[in-house]
């Protein structure tokens, strides 16, 4: 058996984004972002933050009620609050916005007191817990879908909360296939070129205001410590680094990556059968097997459930330093560094995702 180091990198686009709850407690608790107007991307993160990933139970007025995953009982003085408004209706105005969209659905109970709200297709990309208890609130984190995310701030003038989200769910930290994020967290606006320099006129046609409405908000995030700007000559572009984004997505030591947020980098210590494969296009059996344990004990802990689904398939291939080709195994092959490629499939075709896994011979 040989010793060696496992690296595993998310080689395409995230689908989603994690999103701790003290970050959304934060921005509710500031007041000087306004949120007024806008595309709905904050109310609905909001929302997603206090949502339920198992059933549990709420007293109100002597009255016991139950509260399934992905939905939430509270106040409509406590969401007028979280909204930063002033008016109920205003808050009952957003979420008839939200559930005409069909993100939402949502009703008044308790002579209108009360509101009950369920995220839509919540079980999709928050993972649901089978057992009863109280949800945490607070601590933790969720899961927010980017496509949902570009669905909304697509929709109409966002608020400069709104905005402030946008940059942070598109922000990569430490990603070989976008420039400069192994330096800090930069915003990548994802259009396949790598580059994490964006313009004015670009950021004004996505929030669909002018440049100079896009320089006043950037530079009010600069004062109030929340992004830094490097501007370059020219027509090059500006690079945009979010503060705090590191303390806040990983502020727990040893806590390992989340595979749908950012590239993973996991260094583990792996022991792998010094076999031979009988066919050039395949890694060895007992060497796939593995492999994949150890993905899959990896990939499970952060949530990652399809394993345990009958319709899951996977593919393993090696890989030469050309990307693609592949290498028949030699009896020295514990000496050299492994590449690999992993795709995760539900069913036969349809791609989950794809990974490169690294192996390095450990010292």
């Amino acid at each position: 058996m040989s010793e060696y180091q496992l690296e595993i990198k998310q080689i395409v686009d995230y689908p989603r984004c994690r999103i701790y709850r003290q970050f959304v407690q934060s921005l509710i608790a500031d007041r000087n972002i306004r949120t007024n107007g806008g595309s709905g991307l904050f109310f609905y993160t909001v929302l997603s933050s206090y949502a339920n990933f198992r059933t549990s139970y709420k007293r109100i007025g002597g009255i016991n009620y139950t509260v399934y995953p992905g939905e939430w009982l509270c106040e409509l003085k406590e969401l007028t609050e979280w909204f930063h408004f002033r008016f109920g209706r205003q808050a009952i105005s957003v979420l008839n916005d939200l559930q005409g969209r069909h993100l939402i659905t949502y009703e008044l109970i308790g002579n209108g007191r009360l509101i009950k709200y369920k995220i839509v297709g919540w079980h999709k990309h928050n993972r649901v817990l089978e057992y009863n208890a109280p949800c945490q609130k607070d601590t933790g984190f969720f899961f927010l879908p980017i496509c949902i995310a570009n669905e909304i701030i697509g929709t109409r003038r966002p608020s400069e909360m709104d905005i402030l989200l946008d940059l942070w769910l598109n922000t990569v930290y430490n990603d070989e296939q976008v420039q400069g994020s192994d330096v800090a967290p930069v915003v990548y606006i994802r259009n396949g070129s790598g580059s994490p320099l964006i313009s004015y006129a670009e950021l004004a046609q996505r929030y669909n205001v002018s440049k100079a409405t896009i320089g006043r908000y950037l530079k009010k995030f600069e004062e109030l410590e929340l992004i830094s700007i490097s501007s370059f000559p020219g027509t090059h572009g500006t690079v945009i680094s979010l503060r705090n984004y590191l303390s806040t997505m990983f502020q727990i030591s040893d806590v390992m990556l989340d595979k749908e947020e950012i590239a993973m980098a996991l260094h583990i210590t792996i022991n792998l059968p010094e076999s031979v494969a009988n066919d050039a296009s395949t890694v060895s059996e007992l060497r796939k097997e593995v492999i994949i344990q150890k993905v899959e004990k990896i990939l499970m802990s952060q949530g990652f459930s399809c394993f345990d689904c009958s319709n899951f398939r996977y593919k393993l291939l090696e890989l030469s330093d050309c990307q693609g080709t592949v290498l028949t195994e030699r009896s020295d092959t514990h000496k050299r560094r492994l590449r690999y490629s992993l795709k995760l499939l539900c069913g036969e075709q349809k791609e989950i995702a794809q990974f490169e896994l690294i192996l390095t011979p450990a010292n």
